[in-house]
């Protein structure tokens, strides 16, 4: 999930009771919550080496205990003073394991299982960015104020944010379980169809970061990918899909393939259209391009990796790109 979504989940957490067990616990959730996305530092390096690390060794279950030692290592560091350690160490737990349950469940999810595999695991239920989550954490951590107001003018004291934190919490609870049973469904619904006279050898559906009854369905046969709206309150037509065939096996397609950054790619990727042009500068005769039709599309291109192969397939340029990348 999205940054602010971790960090607020660390505050209600912390609000639903967790801050009870030691008086620093309030500001180690929120860090514990977020220390995992330490990786974002690999920015600086490219776009291709945060790609390599992002929710890899910070997001690895054998790590976790050592990302909630780094959170109440820098609390300590900032605030200066002493610890009840056990608390805080247990609370920092707590809050590392909530970001690794909310990236589990995305679409591309994040790889629990390094050193010992770099699988990539996910649910695909919510959006990265969920309008509806950020609109009842906002409302969760922005309540108890109004509520401390309405009560300083009554007289009577407001114990209003523990109510609040945990409406959050368990509507996040409730409403990741909907998303999941509505996944199952939508995925149901394309799977079962005949598209173009084949059929489907895998399919996907990807959330929608407004509607959770809208979902982006992806269909792959055995020659072309078919790229859906899924609306699951009104009928689906297998034909209404964007189609786009697969390129046929060429040298250059092959060669691009052995680029490390393209092998990381497929990893990261099931669902990649491959597309080989003219090479667009001068000494380039081929590019290639990989792009995961889960983020993206021809026409609206993003999550991409682009290589420029010269006249005898050796790589000249290789770039990953969130847009189009330009030549």
């Amino acid at each position: 999930m999205d940054q602010l979504t971790h960090v607020l989940v660390g505050v209600m957490l912390s609000r639903a009771g967790l801050n009870r067990t030691a008086s620093e616990v309030r500001w180690i959730l929120p860090v514990a919550a977020l220390v995992p996305d330490l990786d974002v530092v690999a920015l600086k390096a490219g776009a291709i080496t945060y790609f390599q690390v992002h929710r890899g060794p910070t997001h690895a279950l054998v790590m976790a205990p050592f990302m909630a030692a780094l959170a109440v290592a820098l609390v300590w560091l900032i605030l200066r003073r002493r610890l009840r350690w056990g608390p805080a160490y247990l609370a920092a737990l707590i809050g590392v394991a909530s970001h690794l349950a909310l990236d589990w469940t995305n679409i591309y999810g994040t790889r629990f299982l390094l050193p010992f595999s770099g699988k990539w695991i996910g649910l695909g239920i919510l959006n990265v960015v969920d309008a509806w989550i950020w609109v009842v954490l906002l409302f969760a951590v922005g309540a108890p104020f109004l509520a401390r107001l309405v009560s300083s003018e009554m007289g009577a004291r407001s114990n209003a944010a523990r109510g609040y934190a945990i409406f959050a919490l368990s509507f996040i609870l409730v409403y990741a379980f909907t998303c999941w049973v509505l996944h199952g469904r939508a995925v149901s619904v394309i799977e079962s169809r005949i598209y173009e006279g084949d059929v489907p050898v895998r399919v996907a559906v990807v959330p929608s970061a407004v509607n959770p009854l809208r979902w982006t369905g992806i269909v792959e046969t055995r020659s072309f990918f078919m790229v859906h709206h899924v609306d699951l309150l009104d009928e689906f037509d297998p034909t209404a899909g964007r189609l786009y065939y697969k390129p046929e096996p060429s040298p250059a397609l092959e060669a691009a393939a052995r680029i490390p950054e393209f092998q990381e790619f497929m990893d990261f990727s099931p669902f990649l259209l491959w597309r080989v042009f003219p090479g667009p500068v001068e000494g380039a005769e081929t590019r290639v391009e990989a792009m995961d039709l889960r983020f993206g599309t021809p026409e609206a291109p993003r999550f991409v990796m682009f290589a420029l192969l010269g006249a005898n397939l050796a790589p000249l340029r290789t770039t990953f790109s969130y847009d189009r990348p330009k030549d």
